[in-house]
């Protein structure tokens, strides 16, 4: 069944996480036509969808609950 998100995204960031999180699609309205510049705010929304759905199709790292270096300590002065 296609998820569609329709309330809730105000700006782009949000419609990526949306998109990250696998929904189908994410409509929109408010945010574009209330913002200062609905152009820009429309390009935003578009690439931030595009960006979403290819970070979804990629599939994220796994979380944990604590950081680690991603970096070798070989070859660091004083190691």
């Amino acid at each position: 069944m296609p998820v569609i998100v329709d309330a809730g995204v105000g700006t782009a960031s949000d419609a990526t996480v949306a998109m990250e999180l696998g929904v189908d699609g994410v409509l929109m309205n408010t945010a574009i036509a209330g913002a200062q510049d609905p152009v820009v705010m429309a390009r935003a929304m578009k690439l931030a969808v595009e960006a979403g759905r290819l970070a979804f199709l990629a599939g994220r790292i796994p979380r944990k609950m604590y950081a680690t270096a991603s970096s070798p300590l070989e070859g660091i002065v004083g190691r």
